[in-house]
């Protein structure tokens, strides 16, 4: 696998690919980097999952939590 940043300098990139690529599917994907850095996925918390397990199970994840934190 090859994977790199590049800065072009003009609208065409000229792409060369290894032997072993050649008859093989290959994925070939662009984007900006700062496009990546700017969609971080929130952060979740306890709250969000709220009404999507059962109280039961709330409540033993509850527990671990805090034997975890002690």
């Amino acid at each position: 696998m090859v994977r790199t940043v590049i800065i072009p300098s003009d609208t065409d990139i000229h792409l060369s690919i290894g032997k072993e690529y050649v008859g093989k599917p290959i994925e070939i994907t662009y984007l900006a980097v700062d496009e990546l850095e700017s969609k971080a996925a929130p952060k979740k918390s306890m709250a969000d999952f709220w009404n999507t397990i059962s109280d039961e199970t709330a409540a033993k994840l509850h527990d671990n939590v805090k034997k975890m934190r002690n």
